[in-house]
């Protein structure tokens, strides 16, 4: 709690922490394989299952490629699987293929929104960081009014370098005029808590996710089943 008194800032992943990774992300992982695939049904799900993605439970390994990787790390993966065959245009459609999903099948967690406005109104620094692209993450977001919400909100092609690396922290510690001990990194992957780990950020994992408590705990200072949980939490600091 000592170290949670101190937090002014909360950067928040994405996926899985904000909207709900099944929902949005499995018809998005399907398109994709699909795609690199050429169509192919056997190919199709040996890039699924490369990816950490089961095709059978469209369950997805925690900290898998397809749970938290780069546009670019996903397409590399992508082509690994399909050999030859892949589509040559295969980086650049993935990337749209994400903007596209994103937007058409991005759903909210629900009472996300109303935690942010509650953070944002009690003087809380916000702030998003993803490893989508940053069209993509605008793309996901446009519809649920929170984009306004953010201080800084950052993808893994705005400059800062990708998770688990610390630049997306210290981008959103400058532009909040804050030092990366008043921050605290909210997600819900290894990679999200090893980017605050690496920055000097406090670690708070959430559940909502493809992680369970037991691939989080080890990494985490706080270990909540979602972002629903930090009103109260951060109240009683």
């Amino acid at each position: 709690m000592s170290k949670l008194a101190q937090v002014r800032g909360l950067l928040f992943d994405k996926d899985g922490t904000l909207l709900d990774y099944w929902k949005t992300w499995v018809p998005i992982n399907r398109k994709v394989a699909d795609h690199a695939a050429c169509g192919d049904a056997r190919l199709r799900d040996a890039v699924l299952r490369a990816g950490g993605h089961d095709p059978l439970t469209d369950r997805v390994v925690p900290g898998s490629v397809l749970a938290g990787g780069t546009v670019d790390e996903i397409a590399d993966m992508a082509r690994d699987a399909v050999g030859l065959s892949a589509p040559a245009d295969l980086h650049a459609t993935v990337a749209r293929l994400f903007r596209e999903g994103g937007a058409e099948h991005a759903v909210m967690i629900d009472g996300v929104r109303d935690v942010l406005v509650q953070l944002k109104a009690r003087g809380f620094k916000l702030g998003l960081a993803t490893n989508d692209t940053e069209a993509g993450m605008m793309a996901s977001l446009q519809a649920f009014d929170v984009l306004g919400l953010f201080d800084f909100a950052c993808g893994a092609d705005s400059g800062f370098g990708p998770k688990p690396g610390p630049g997306m922290v210290m981008g959103f510690c400058h532009a909040a005029g804050l030092r990366p001990e008043a921050v605290a990194v909210v997600g819900d992957s290894i990679h999200d808590l090893e980017m605050a780990k690496r920055a000097g950020a406090m670690r708070i994992a959430v559940l909502s996710g493809t992680s369970g408590r037991n691939d989080l705990a080890p990494f985490a200072d706080l270990v909540l089943d979602s972002v629903r949980d930090l009103p109260e939490l951060l109240s009683i600091a």
